[in-house]
């Protein structure tokens, strides 16, 4: 009995795709905002600089796509769960 692979086990069928590094160009350096503007202290009572480090969803974004650094996407993380819990910031939209 003989089993049709579609050609996903051939070399056939491949098709050469490019890297999406290539496809997107050059990558920017993302920067720490809180590092470059020299802020003292960020505040969980700051909802509109807050509310930029959560998705649609209510998730937190990761430090690779909002370009924080450890320190303070530590702190960032700490303060948009306790303004959650104080309900100044919705767990989903």
């Amino acid at each position: 009995m003989k089993v049709k692979t579609r050609g996903f086990g051939k070399g056939k069928d491949k098709k050469i795709i490019k890297k999406k590094k290539d496809l997107l160009g050059p990558v920017r350096k993302r920067f720490c905002r809180f590092c470059a503007d020299k802020l003292g202290s960020i505040d969980y009572k700051d909802i509109k600089r807050l509310e930029v480090f959560i998705t649609e969803k209510g998730k937190i974004n990761a430090s690779r796509f909002s370009g924080n650094c450890a320190k303070h996407q530590r702190r960032i993380k700490e303060l948009i769960k306790k303004a959650r819990f104080l309900s100044l910031l919705p767990y989903t939209r």
